[in-house]
């Protein structure tokens, strides 16, 4: 594995986290052996000390400080893994991360190989199974550091995630998938659910991908807890595909009606994923949209975008505050998560 030594820092007691820490971050690239390449890795913990760096930013979004070679504070803290969106990159929930590493968490991320930034044609890109896969193998090598181990509680590790990592967390907490299922909804060229028009424009077919493969669970038992943002790929499942679920789940919703994108609607007026895990939390937060978790962005953000004919991804609903429902998304992960 190519996982820098953390055994280079050294910890320091901090008595219950009385301030606010600094995020610590070491990123590196690890071995999984699902791959025929190294995935890149990061882990963020409460710290001290450090060189100040800003984690994401660009002309698009604004970053969040992080420390590198800080001094991690004295462990262990609840550790949750966090999966990124179709696309996206672990750098881009920079502002989730920070906040739950304030709130004394320690976070491991990893950029899913074939469904990271740039990389989302593959054709490999909807293999959702290897999503947790990477995750589990990103918990296995950090447990047996010799010095991030005792950073992890392993009787509190979490799941995490947003859109199509909104489906990685569930996954990981015993979700399974339904491959027929999702493609009822996939096959017409007029679905209304635009996943599945982008599964089409990447050249990509539900049903060519191996239905035992999709189908299978994923469960990492370690795995006690599930927060999913606007997950996707729930359309299509039946209540046998939630039996090994563990009970603690928290779904939060972005928008509603027009604003609320179908392809992550879990209400009953969408997948009705809802309905299938009635003793879940759920929270649906107004107005906002889809990509209002994506963090705030620049006064230039939009305009860039729509130069570049990108997605949307900076323009919320009228009446909305990208920073009170980002907030909002924190407060609601961290009292699931009973963070401190």
């Amino acid at each position: 594995m190519n996982l820098i030594p953390l055994c280079l820092f050294l910890f320091v007691a901090a008595p219950a986290l009385a301030e606010t820490p600094a995020t610590g971050v070491i990123e590196d690239r690890i071995t999984a052996p699902h791959h025929t390449d190294t995935m890149a890795r990061a882990i963020f913990f409460p710290a001290t000390g450090g060189t100040q760096t800003m984690l994401g930013e660009n002309p698009v979004f604004y970053g969040v400080p992080v420390a590198e070679g800080a001094t991690p504070i004295a462990g262990p803290f609840p550790t949750i893994l966090l999966s990124h969106g179709w696309g996206g990159n672990y750098k881009r929930m920079g502002w989730l991360i920070s906040g739950l590493v304030a709130q004394g968490a320690v976070v491991i991320a990893v950029n899913h190989p074939n469904s990271t930034t740039g990389e989302q044609s593959s054709p490999h890109a909807l293999d959702h199974w290897t999503r947790v896969q990477d995750l589990s193998a990103a918990l296995d090598q950090a447990l047996a550091d010799p010095t991030a181990g005792p950073l992890i509680d392993t009787g509190r590790i979490y799941a995490l995630g947003f859109s199509y990592g909104g489906w990685t967390a569930l996954s990981l907490g015993g979700l399974r998938g339904s491959r027929d299922g999702l493609d009822r909804f996939c096959a017409d060229p007029e679905s209304p659910i635009s996943h599945c028009a982008d599964i089409l424009a990447a050249g990509l077919r539900i049903a060519d991908i191996d239905e035992t493969s999709w189908n299978g669970s994923y469960k990492d038992p370690r795995v006690t807890k599930v927060a999913a943002i606007d997950p996707a790929l729930t359309w299509g499942l039946t209540a046998a595909d939630v039996t090994d679920l563990t009970p603690s789940v928290l779904l939060i919703g972005l928008g509603s009606g027009p604003d609320r994108l179908l392809a992550t609607d879990t209400s009953p007026t969408g997948s009705g994923f809802e309905a299938l895990v009635p003793g879940a939390e759920v929270a649906v937060l107004t107005p906002a949209s889809h990509f209002t978790a994506l963090g705030l962005c620049t006064p230039e953000g939009a305009a860039i975008l729509a130069e570049e004919g990108d997605d949307p991804v900076c323009t919320d609903p009228v009446g909305s505050d990208r920073a009170a429902v980002t907030a909002q998304i924190l407060t609601a992960i961290a009292d699931h998560f009973g963070l401190d």
